[in-house]
């Protein structure tokens, strides 16, 4: 019987053993990459897709009418936009913006975005692609007159971070409207060391999370485009990707030398995101996951909440992670101008440090010592988790190791599906 990666996944990832190993690029899937790897000498600065691309003198995109997908994460090292560079240099037909969640110039909340418009720094034209998708956003390609679709957004490491959703819905709106497709890299914040969590079900997809990959994926969105094109999209689009330099996959943002943006308005810092993975998972419960105070996804709580869940918390010994008691008043979100009581994440090894499993067991020890702990009613939990399953585990008193142990086998096949898709050591 053949078994081929995309019909492992699709199935739940149960044999995962069975998957099959050819690399996309003798697999038969479109695409090329740009930019080989370059021998290093030393530690140096990353340098970004877009960089490469731009000392390349815009070669891939030569004689093209070009649109961007990005937002304000697409910066150069020394902070420029993008698309004001491009638009400036005569080498480049740059003639349309496309703006994800939050707006092309990040003006927006979460569950926002800025509409129709014309940018006025360049006279651009601004289209909308939040919440689109298919033949929607197809349309929205053709009208804009592009042949050439670019993009270049800064992820956050996380499933159900919706911008890795805007590059699949764009790869698929692209290949409806017959145009080219375009990634260029950024590091993953969190390192690309290793995949984690629960894969998502499809029964369950949205757009946090179309697609049965892994709760933190441990992918660079070049990566995940190759994925998304050789394993979910029906009709894979002409994907080219333009590939970083300098950066490894263990490496922290910290260490890239680049400027952070914060891609969203409550991830802030790259210690955002190294939370973010696992954390999120407080907007399917009736807690405040930090939003309307300056740390999002670090402080988490509820009115009524005291010690006893930071002492239970840290009585795990979690590596990499301690808990302090914390009370805080959000200014926005759940609880808005009331003071509640929770916990503050605080870091200290990083190395070790696990989102996903430390999210798990804030959840665990959340229900077990606050008797007002609740899911969201529209069991969003399961959104967030890809499936029922770590919902109905701790409501049936399982434990972090219990809950955990439960994805491995989904893990592992989309582990070893994931391997053939990697750019970087």
């Amino acid at each position: 019987m053949g078994l081929s990666r995309r019909g492992l996944l699709a199935a739940g990832g149960a044999l995962g053993a069975a998957v099959a190993t050819a690399h996309p690029a003798t697999a038969g899937t479109p695409g090329r990459e740009t930019g080989a790897p370059e021998r290093e000498t030393g530690r140096r600065r990353v340098r970004t897709g877009f960089e490469r691309l731009a000392a390349d003198g815009y070669a891939a995109l030569d004689g093209q009418r070009v649109g961007v997908v990005t937002n304000p994460t697409g910066v150069t090292p020394d902070a420029r936009h993008l698309v004001d560079v491009m638009h400036a240099d005569e080498r480049v037909d740059l003639i349309a913006v496309f703006g994800p969640e939050h707006g092309f110039r990040g003006t927006a909340q979460a569950g926002g975005s800025e509409g129709r418009y014309d940018d006025p720094a360049t006279g651009l034209p601004v289209y909308d692609t939040y919440l689109k998708s298919g033949r929607p956003l197809a349309d929205v390609f053709t009208a804009s007159g592009v042949d050439t679709v670019v993009f270049d957004v800064q992820d956050a490491g996380a499933r159900f971070y919706t911008y890795i959703w805007t590059l699949y819905d764009c790869m698929e709106a692209a290949a409806l409207a017959g145009k080219r497709f375009v990634v260029l890299d950024r590091p993953n914040p969190v390192t690309g060391r290793a995949a984690l969590g629960p894969v998502l079900d499809r029964a369950f997809a949205t757009f946090v999370g179309r697609e049965p990959i892994a709760q933190a994926h441990g992918m660079t969105v070049a990566e995940l485009a190759l994925l998304f094109n050789g394993e979910f999209l029906a009709a894979p689009v002409a994907l080219e990707t333009v590939r970083m330099t300098g950066w490894r996959r263990t490496d922290f943002f910290d260490s890239t030398g680049l400027p952070w943006v914060p891609p969203s308005p409550n991830m802030p810092t790259p210690e955002t995101a190294l939370v973010y993975s696992g954390t999120c998972l407080f907007e399917g419960t009736n807690l405040s996951e930090g939003r309307g105070t300056t740390r999002p996804f670090e402080l988490l709580g509820a009115e009524g909440i005291d010690r006893r869940w930071a002492e239970e918390a840290n009585a795990l010994g979690l590596p990499g992670v301690r808990f302090r008691e914390a009370y805080f008043a959000p200014t926005f979100s759940k609880f808005r101008g009331r003071t509640v009581g929770g916990v503050q994440l605080h870091v200290h090894d990083r190395e070790v440090f696990d989102p996903v499993r430390t999210g798990i067991a804030l959840l665990v020890t959340a229900r077990r010592s606050w008797s007002g702990f609740a899911w969201r009613p529209d069991n969003w939990i399961d959104r967030l988790t890809g499936s029922t399953r770590v919902r109905t585990l701790i409501d049936a008193g399982a434990d972090t190791d219990e809950v955990v142990g439960a994805w491995q086998t989904d893990l592992a096949a989309f582990r070893a599906v994931r391997r053939e898709y990697l750019l970087y050591r």
